[in-house]
């Protein structure tokens, strides 16, 4: 095996360093992943479009800088792909979608203008539900992509960030980009065997992306690891003038305080009224994680939420509808072929007027306040990241949601969140679990994530069969 294929699945921050090291250089790194596309891409089917001539174009600007002795940023070199939700000037916006009418993109996303200045390759865009709006990765439009874990069956890859992930767990990029409004980035991250991270609203700038619900759409990374997560998080975070969600907090770097002790940490469990409709190996290894936790100095802790799970997700995605459809229903409303579930999901919203909009907002802000004070005494809280594990295609229920169980209510009371892995199913499939912070809590659970992850093999497992 070479140099370069032993790094098939490597994190991105020890790839950035075989770069800056000379084990290979950025030109190789984006030949070699081409051509693993060109074998997998026909059955996976992770991207919308391949910048084959860009990538390579880049690669080589960028070695050519590391020989003068010059290093764009952390990302120098590495490969990242694009969920197809932003604008790339120059490049076709599809938002999963037929329907959208054909044209060029004039601007670029703030989050990809980062990116390419700390170095990073953009390699291509990838595969979403149409335009973000399903938990389950199928698109009915575009295809919907394989998730790796099983050649053999056509299994969910999650969604809304389907392609993202699944072009990550597949070796084809070095990381990616996605959004997550309900768990879009968690879902597919935990079925696919990675890491997402769900950011607090504002945090990283939404500008050039299409929205679906302004109240809840987040920009995330999709890792193979938290230490991943945390260097992407460092180069995309920031206040940003043309996203008027933006924070104008401080640029906070989290990377470097992610190896800090978290011996001591109050961790929030799933309380037992929660503990129902989840399949019974996940379940088991959300408790094998628990006491792996516990193993480390952690404080567990159980109390009820103040709200349930199953009302968070009606409200969150009432508003979802109610602010899709202002987004979208005109498009929506027009003779054109769309994914007829998600077509339901928006028109849904036609029906919410401004008066039960506005108490939707106010229930928002209620359920966002009681559970800031129900984490009064803890710093963290650990929930699995989705009830079940990857379902096939065929067995798909589009009018049932219960992968959206345990990410909806994070971006309803505007929590942060990132999933990691924990284990394997009895059929060999990923298992993740997710903490969850209080809002601008990144470099919390970040900490504790790594911790986690450190304590556990999980994170060095990749899909079977593929090389």
């Amino acid at each position: 095996m070479s140099t370069i294929e032993r790094f098939a699945h490597a994190s991105l921050e020890d790839t950035a360093a075989a770069i800056s090291d000379g084990q290979f250089t950025s030109e190789q790194l984006v030949e070699y992943q081409l051509s693993r596309m060109d074998r997998l891409e026909p059955r996976l089917k992770a991207f919308v479009e391949v910048y084959r001539d860009e990538a390579r174009q880049m690669a080589r600007a960028l070695d050519g800088m590391l020989r003068a002795g010059v290093r764009l940023g952390p990302l120098h070199g590495v490969t990242v792909a694009i969920k197809d939700l932003f604008e790339i000037e120059g490049h076709m916006l599809g938002a999963g979608s037929r329907a959208l009418p054909a044209k060029l993109s004039s601007l670029t996303a703030t989050v990809v203008d980062r990116l390419r200045a700390a170095g990073a390759v953009i390699i291509g865009k990838t595969q979403t539900v149409e335009f973000a709006f399903g938990g389950w990765g199928t698109n009915t439009v575009m295809g919907t992509p394989w998730n790796p874990w099983d050649l053999q069956t056509h299994r969910v890859p999650g969604g809304s960030s389907s392609g993202s992930s699944v072009a990550v767990a597949a070796g084809l990029c070095t990381a990616a980009l996605g959004t997550d409004t309900g768990g879009s980035v968690r879902i597919p991250a935990g079925l696919c065997g990675l890491v997402g991270l769900k950011t607090t609203h504002g945090l990283v700038s939404r500008h050039g992306l299409v929205e679906l619900c302004p109240t809840h759409d987040t920009v995330g990374p999709i890792t193979r690891s938290v230490r991943d997560a945390a260097l992407m998080l460092d180069v995309i975070a920031g206040p940003d003038p043309r996203d008027t969600a933006s924070l104008q907090a401080p640029v906070r770097r989290v990377l470097g305080g992610i190896e800090h002790d978290v011996s001591g940490t109050r961790v929030w469990v799933l309380p037992a009224s929660e503990r129902h409709s989840i399949e019974s190996d996940v379940l088991a290894l959300y408790d094998r994680a628990l006491s792996t936790l516990a193993g480390l100095g952690m404080q567990l802790v159980e109390r009820p939420l103040p709200q349930s799970l199953t009302e968070s997700m009606r409200i969150a995605g009432k508003l979802m509808s109610a602010e899709g459809y202002a987004n979208l229903g005109e498009l929506f409303e027009q003779d054109l072929v769309f994914d007829p579930n998600v077509q339901r999901r928006i028109l849904a919203g036609r029906d919410i007027d401004a008066a039960q909009y506005i108490e939707l907002l106010k229930m928002r802000d209620k359920a966002r306040m009681a559970m800031i004070d129900a984490m009064e005494g803890v710093d963290v809280c650990v929930m699995p990241t989705n009830a079940i594990t990857a379902i096939p295609v065929s067995e798909v229920d589009e009018q049932s949601t219960p992968l959206s169980r345990f990410g909806r209510f994070v971006n309803l009371l505007d929590l942060c969140s990132i999933a990691v892995q924990a284990g394997q199913s009895g059929q060999g499939l990923p298992v993740s679990v997710q903490f969850i912070g209080r809002p601008m809590a990144e470099p919390l659970i970040l900490r504790v994530a790594h911790a986690f992850e450190k304590a556990t093999p999980w994170h060095k497992a990749v899909p079977p069969g593929l090389d």
